[in-house]
């Protein structure tokens, strides 16, 4: 027996096929094989085609398919992860009404900050424990505001992952969890926002069905199974947000414990069991894939836009052709240590939660022509997106969560042994490094959403830890006056 897990991210969809009892990775794909492009019409905007995402959640099945050879009957369930606060609009047809407007898009900031003031800022934190901001609530009051046919059409909206799982299974529906991402739940009352709505005047009607997030949410129809080469009636048993659902894939799932990752943005999220809320909105907090009533678990994510982002930006427009991530690191770790006084702000992906929603935009600091190379940018880069989300985990220990060890995947700007080792340094943590993904996880959560697997424990048997990095002493010092620097950098330009 198998599952199948789908990680829809930003740049691209990641398809895993496990086998359930050993939970070795049979075969795994990744489409487009260059970057999915992000549309902006205007500066700040950030938006993506829907029917993209479906286009290569096909292409993904069709090449796991090929190089498994393995009978589509015996995948005996489906997860599903994708991309956090994306804005999906469909009419009563289930028809696509505009691009998504993703996370990293920053036009509705002002419709959060406007819906806040109406509600009360305390207010919100204390209910929804998150000011309204640029999340998906916002969104749609943006559409509502500036973009009223639209509107008008609207039967439903859906977070990005809703709309694959419709497209799966002709149902529209979400989770407890996913609406709380998007800034439609009420913490205290345990049910959804009225205030919220009642803010950006938008009827309930418009939000889905919720389901559980481990759950049969529905079946492949036979349309959507042709489509995939899949059998139809095999159970969607999952779905979640990329950060829950990478803590999640980590076995994050209890107090205290701490996922990361770094990817396209830099997430760093805690598990608690109590609400908390940073008074400035700029770390938030959500349900975790494992809530209840009876056993709470809230997820407190930092996130830093501009991570992963930044270092393809180099690759892409400042390296020579040819050269890849492994080359720039190498490079980058030939430099030492503070990259003799350069830094950079990695700020370039949108409006950042850390900085109170400010669209700073990423610079170039302190930068010598006589002593700073292409080296240099390379390792001022890392350090800047590990200095970054060092700055937003200072905001974290404010609200009193206890940092000293974090999991994260060996992958993306982990696969850096500078940034792995850094970013243990800076943050004074131990980072313990596993095999295991997005798309890996969503594989086990549907295991555990279609009784497959009876426990996390049963669905967590076969995770393999790969690397244990610890601070460097050494280099401590040296880290720490970097830092000090890159941070009065930052408050200059806040000030401004």
């Amino acid at each position: 027996m198998y599952l199948l897990g789908f990680d829809a991210g930003t740049s691209s969809v990641k398809a895993t096929l496990m086998d359930v009892d050993s939970q070795a990775v049979v075969a795994s794909a990744t489409c487009p094989k260059k970057e999915m492009p992000i549309l902006a019409p205007q500066p700040g905007w950030a938006e993506q085609h829907p029917e993209d995402w479906w286009a290569n959640v096909k292409a993904a099945t069709a090449e796991i398919l090929a190089t498994a050879n393995i009978d589509p009957a015996q995948i005996k369930a489906i997860g599903i992860t994708y991309q956090m606060h994306g804005l999906v609009c469909v009419d009563k047809n289930k028809n696509v009404l505009r691009p998504s407007i993703i996370w990293c898009d920053s036009r509705a900031v002002e419709v959060g900050r406007r819906a806040a003031e109406k509600i009360g800022p305390d207010k919100c934190l204390k209910r929804l424990l998150n000011h309204p901001g640029n999340f998906t609530a916002a969104k749609l009051g943006w559409v509502k505001e500036n973009e009223p046919d639209i509107y008008r059409k609207i039967d439903k909206i859906m977070l990005p992952g809703d709309y694959i799982a419709m497209k799966m299974t002709d149902r529209i529906a979400t989770t407890f969890s996913g609406l709380s991402e998007g800034i439609f739940w009420d913490f205290k009352k345990h049910r959804v926002s009225d205030m919220i709505l009642d803010s950006l005047d938008i009827p309930l009607d418009v939000l889905p069905p919720i389901f559980p997030t481990f759950y049969n949410q529905g079946e492949l129809t036979s349309a959507a199974a042709a489509e995939l080469g899949l059998k139809a009636g095999t159970p969607i048993a999952y779905r979640a947000g990329d950060q829950p659902n990478n803590a999640f894939s980590l076995n994050v799932l209890n107090p205290g414990e701490i996922a990361a990752t770094a990817g396209t943005s830099g997430v760093v999220y805690g598990i608690g069991d109590e609400p908390n809320y940073d008074s400035q909105s700029r770390v938030n907090t959500f349900l975790h894939v494992n809530h209840s009533k009876e056993a709470p678990r809230y997820g407190v994510l930092l996130c830093l836009n501009g991570t992963g982002i930044l270092n393809s930006w180099l690759k892409h427009n400042v390296i020579a052709p040819g050269e890849d991530y492994p080359q720039m690191n190498e490079a980058a770790a030939a430099v030492p240590v503070g990259a003799e006084g350069l830094s950079i702000l990695p700020f370039g992906n949108g409006s950042e939660r850390i900085l109170e929603n400010r669209n700073l935009g990423a610079s170039v600091h302190g930068l010598n022509f006589n002593v700073h190379t292409q080296a240099h940018l390379l390792r001022a880069a890392q350090e800047g997106i590990v200095f970054a989300l060092n700055y937003g985990l200072d905001i974290m220990r404010d609200m009193g969560i206890r940092i000293s060890a974090v999991r994260a995947g060996k992958a993306n700007m982990f696969l850096s042994p500078l940034f792995a080792s850094a970013f243990a340094t800076v943050t004074d943590t131990t980072v313990y490094l596993y095999d295991t993904d997005g798309s890996q996880g969503a594989a086990r959560g549907a295991g555990l959403g279609a009784g497959i697997y009876k426990s996390p424990a049963d669905a967590f048997a076969g995770l393999k830890q790969l690397d244990t990095i610890e601070p460097d002493a050494s280099n401590a010092d040296t880290y720490a006056e970097a830092y000090r620097r890159w941070k009065k950098t930052l408050k200059n330009l806040l000030k401004d």
